[in-house]
């Protein structure tokens, strides 16, 4: 429905005393955004989004991303107003322990909110991710006449946003692949912690969208109408991807601090607040003050909204075939991971295959298995296998479920969270392991919102070989296993590496990194009946001279061979020892403690611990006075064979040590 313009002001100056009362209470947050962007929401919420606030999770809804996140109490006030649970009560509580309403919008943790925002640029790509989505599931379920797939995303992005790097990868591909059903609002307001954005950024903001194949506008941010006009327009544009240039004061209606860096990250003061709320309008002694009429100009959205939420339901249940139901049941359903273990290769004692290798005949089999996943690599499926062949690509004005991002893992990863917010999907995304340094905020991101994606992390450790230690990730594995709710897997063999898959599928909690060979390994024999399916328990023992092992070796990936061959070699020298295979640490810490310890007896003194990268994290398992061959320095470029001798990555190396060790 569309408003008049005094509703339209009522809802801004609303919003605007919701945001400054919030943000003065708690004597901390970010008032002069939501203040510049009252308008902005004002149109967007009262007569342009089109959602449900009793089904926060329903399908075809609009998405709105914030991603200047710190202009937080813009949307919480904006999602408070449109009937969302969230409380008056939850607004004086912002930025308070436990509280819905939390500094930065967290997903998951608060009714409404789409994506975990805060990091600037990061829902700028989430909401290409989000549209990539939508395209991709209208592909697979909607008909020419009846689509039950049309929904928009819109963002409201910053300076800080168009600042980031990663924002100018995300523009590119959303133009590059014609997604029409983008709708971003830039809040320019010139205004940044330090001052003025003329300090550090000249852009031709509209040029540089339009060079990206954008539809472009530009409009005064406080008038509504030119906002609601600019809506329709873009929405009109199925194209190319639409981005509205609002021109915005920040801190609109503060007679002291309007157009003020001292707005942007900071309280107004209690002085200010009031004369801010008599410059507008309100009343100045009232605190947390909604209008009643305001309230009923959302009632009556609601019932609008209510009345096309009924049409869509019926449009979903006449459109879908007996057949093409279950298969959208299948899509938002976990799968069964014993029956997909059936549909996957299996492969052969003895034979020499590469993890990273094994893993792309993973995935083609499960691109068949699973019509829901979708992914690809920042330019690499070549080298790390990430093609699935006779599948539909992502190109130019074209989504398809093989996704080629280009040279952008920063956006890539954002983007997979974006895919992964939407909900349906199994994204993954695949570069070099080197490279997760260039997507580290979008995987910690993920780790924080509870999202699954899988990364395909190939080239995992010194082994890369002639290209040197710019490629040979020493560090990472390490870095990786820092992160919180991040399962990081790195299998020893082709067998653990579709285990390692099935793992990713089966953990809908988090992400999950695969850290996957260059060169080729054997594909190994093992003790137990269970064979790599012990891998979800993320330790077990592979390989045992005898029940009373001297030694406990503990290795992952590539080093599980070469445990086995020195444990071997050692046996002949009268020292009985007990491989461990240790693809992942985070899925051995869900086991009870008799699993672990039956593993890794305590009264074990004797340990030694083989990985070709940093031993960092490593003494929770093996303790201080274990031997550890490892990786405390970065490597050099050579072939793979003089890389391990140099480094003491032999098997006549690694008995020398443990015999050294065990004399001590």
């Amino acid at each position: 429905m569309e408003l008049t313009a005094a509703e339209y002001s009522l809802i801004a100056s609303t919003i605007r005393t919701l945001a400054m009362d919030a943000v003065q209470r708690a004597n901390s947050g970010h008032p002069g955004m939501p203040m510049g962007c009252a308008e902005i929401a004002a149109v967007l919420w009262g007569s342009i989004i089109n959602h449900d606030p009793a089904d926060p999770r329903w399908v075809n809804r609009d998405r709105f991303v914030l991603s200047a996140g710190h202009g937080s109490m813009l949307l919480y006030a904006a999602l408070h107003l449109a009937g969302y649970d969230i409380t008056l009560d939850d607004i004086r509580q912002f930025r308070q322990l436990d509280s819905k309403t939390p500094g930065h919008p967290e997903y998951r943790h608060t009714p409404g909110v789409e994506t975990t925002t805060g990091p600037l640029g990061q829902g700028f790509a989430n909401a290409v991710g989000m549209a990539l989505a939508a395209r991709l599931l209208a592909n697979e379920f909607n008909a020419a006449a009846d689509p039950i797939i049309d929904h928009r995303v819109y963002a409201l992005v910053s300076d800080g946003d168009l600042m980031e790097g990663i924002s100018a990868e995300a523009a590119s591909l959303a133009g590059h692949w014609g997604l029409g059903n983008i709708i971003f609002i830039y809040d320019d307001n010139g205004i940044s912690i330090e001052g003025s954005t003329a300090l550090a950024f000249s852009d031709d903001v509209r040029r540089r969208f339009e060079a990206c194949h954008w539809h472009v506008q530009s409009v005064d941010g406080h008038d509504c109408v030119q906002i609601a006009r600019a809506v329709r327009a873009a929405q009109a544009e199925t194209g190319r991807p639409s981005l509205i240039i609002a021109k915005t004061a920040i801190a609109k209606g503060s007679p002291g601090k309007e157009g003020s860096e001292d707005s942007h990250g900071a309280p107004l003061g209690a002085d200010e607040v009031k004369k801010t709320k008599i410059n507008i309008g309100c009343d100045p002694d009232a605190e947390f003050c909604v209008p009643q009429a305001a309230y009923d100009i959302f009632a009556r959205r609601r019932e609008e909204l209510a009345t096309a939420r009924r049409a869509w339901d019926e449009r979903f249940s006449r459109a879908l075939r007996p057949d093409e139901r279950a298969k959208w049941d299948a899509f938002f359903s976990r799968p069964n991971i014993d029956a997909l273990r059936a549909k996957l290769p299996a492969f052969k004692i003895g034979d020499s295959i590469a993890t990273r290798s094994a893993s792309g005949s993973v995935i083609e089999s499960l691109f068949a298995a699973l019509p829901n996943i979708v992914g690809g690599s920042a330019d690499l499926a070549p080298s790390n296998k990430s093609f699935a062949k006779g599948h539909s690509e992502t190109g130019r004005n074209a989504v398809g479920r093989n996704i080629h991002f280009g040279i952008r893992e920063h956006a890539m990863g954002a983007i997979q969270n974006g895919i992964a917010y939407y909900g349906g999907f199994i994204p993954y995304s695949a570069t070099f392991f080197v490279f997760m340094d260039y997507m580290r905020p979008p995987v910690r991101i993920a780790a924080l919102a509870g999202l699954q994606a899988v990364y395909v992390f190939t080239h995992d450790s010194l082994f890369v070989g002639e290209d040197g230690p710019t490629h040979q990730p020493v560090e990472h594995l390490a870095a990786a296993r820092a992160i919180p709710n991040l399962t990081t897997i790195r299998p020893a063999d082709a067998e653990e590496t579709r285990e390692a898959w099935l793992a990713a599928i089966a953990n809908t909690a988090g992400p999950t990194a695969l850290a996957l060979s260059r060169q080729n390994l054997p594909v190994l024999p093992r003790i137990t009946p269970t064979g790599a399916a012990d891998l979800h328990r993320g330790a077990y023992v592979i390989w045992e001279a005898g029940p009373d092992a001297s030694v406990l070796m503990l290795a992952s990936g590539s080093e599980v061979q070469l445990a086995i061959e020195a444990a071997e070699a050692l046996r002949e020298r009268s020292v009985s020892c007990r491989v461990i295979s240790f693809p992942s640490w985070e899925l051995f810490d869900r086991q009870d403690d008799a699993y672990r310890r039956a593993i890794i007896p305590t009264e074990q003194k004797n340990r030694v611990v083989i990985e070709a990268g940093r031993r960092m994290g490593w003494e929770r398992y093996a303790g201080d006075s274990a031997l550890y061959i490892t990786m405390e320095g970065f490597g050099v470029s050579a072939p793979q064979n003089d890389l391990a001798k140099r480094f003491g990555l032999t098997r006549d190396s690694v008995v020398e040590r443990v015999l050294g060790y065990l004399a001590r």
